[in-house]
């Protein structure tokens, strides 16, 4: 699948975000290599720490659904009633996610640029990071 086939569907997932309290919709789309791909959007609460965000969102749905190995996932993000044109990197948590479930020398992060796409593997946007190779 083509980047800007998964950046497509990632619009697609925005369009389902549940974000009324900071009006910021992000939607994504994550490639397993089984070829299937999983959707997810960020869901807020009132009380903004249960919110979750559109990238945990796919893949805790894809790992409920027996996934584990990965090849890619599309970001896309902004405003209500905004384009998501601009790049909407992942946050810091659901980069720790991508970090526990894929190789960062493999996986890659494909963001909306304009109308273009780059394409980040996972250890460029996490370069000193906490495995479960610090646990031993």
């Amino acid at each position: 699948m083509s980047d800007k086939e998964l950046i497509q569907i990632a619009h697609k997932a925005r369009a389902m975000s549940y974000s009324p309290y900071s009006g910021f919709s992000v939607g994504a789309a994550l490639l397993c290599k089984s070829g299937k791909v999983y959707m997810g959007c960020n869901i807020e609460n009132s009380a903004y720490s249960p919110s979750n965000c559109a990238e945990r969102t796919a893949f805790f749905t894809a790992v409920c659904a027996g996934e584990r190995e990965f090849e890619k996932i599309a970001v896309v993000g902004a405003k209500h009633g905004e384009s998501a044109e601009a790049p909407c990197a992942p946050c810091g948590v659901c980069r720790q996610v991508m970090l526990e479930f894929c190789d960062p020398e493999i996986f890659s992060v494909v963001l909306q640029n304009g109308n273009d796409t780059r394409s980040y593997l996972l250890k460029e946007l996490i370069p000193a990071s906490f495995t479960s190779d610090n646990l031993k």
